[in-house]
């Protein structure tokens, strides 16, 4: 995999991410449907259960948990699978027959969920909770808290996902193939990402990654990263 540097502007980034966060935030407003039914998504999440776990709650570290995920941020993102605008071929089959009540059903009920806990690699919190809480404004790369909150609760209005307690594999490979010029979707949110994952190194993807799974989401005072 090449990790290659490239030049960008640290205030033409900052500037550009708000811009497409307010445009994205009031075209998902516009879009938005009736809650989903928690209950009703518990039966239909059993298929999901053999990648994600029954309580979305992962036990192979390369697919994504989805306990405590934003019902908002689950249904953008198998719209995205349905429509193929994200592209995996197992998740693009699941999609395929959802309607908008199973995507918000089911993006209600892992939201309900707890996300347990991860563990961060001592000998990489340092350098992973610097480009956390503070990116590196020489290289172009803003504070992931700016927008996953300084607990990686996410924003679910804006529909930036929970990252709290999240796989290092996982976060780890997605961050590498967002490097390499992997998109998922046309939105303006699909497209915040890839643009911030070319600025890191390899060492950087590993070091945050791993801070990510080692924090602790609360809905009380934030948290930071647990080695």
């Amino acid at each position: 995999m090449s990790f290659r540097s490239a030049g960008f502007r640290p205030a033409a980034l900052g500037v550009l991410t708000l811009a497409l966060a307010l445009v994205t935030s009031a075209v998902y407003a516009a879009d938005a449907a009736k809650p989903g039914d928690a209950a009703a998504g518990k039966d239909k999440a059993v298929v999901c259960g053999a990648c994600h776990g029954a309580d979305g709650n992962s036990e192979l570290d390369m697919y994504p948990k989805l306990a405590g995920q934003s019902e908002q941020y689950i249904v953008r993102q198998l719209e995205h699978f349905k429509s193929g605008q994200r592209e995996n071929a197992i998740m693009m089959g699941m999609a395929a027959p959802l309607s908008t009540e199973d995507m918000h059903d089911l993006g209600a009920y892992f939201a309900s969920q707890s996300v347990k806990p991860g563990v961060a690699d001592e000998a990489l919190v340092e350098h992973g909770q610097t480009l956390y809480r503070q990116g590196d404004a020489s290289r172009g790369i803003p504070a992931c808290m700016a927008c996953h909150s300084i607990d990686g609760g996410g924003n679910p209005g804006a529909m930036y996902p929970h990252l709290a307690g999240q796989h290092a594999t996982y976060v780890d490979a997605t961050l590498k193939s967002w490097h390499d010029g992997t998109v998922w979707g046309t939105d303006a949110n699909a497209q915040i990402m890839p643009m911030i994952a070319k600025q890191l190194s390899a060492e950087d993807i590993t070091a945050v990654s791993s801070y990510i799974e080692g924090l602790h989401a609360s809905a009380g005072a934030p948290a930071g990263a647990q080695p």
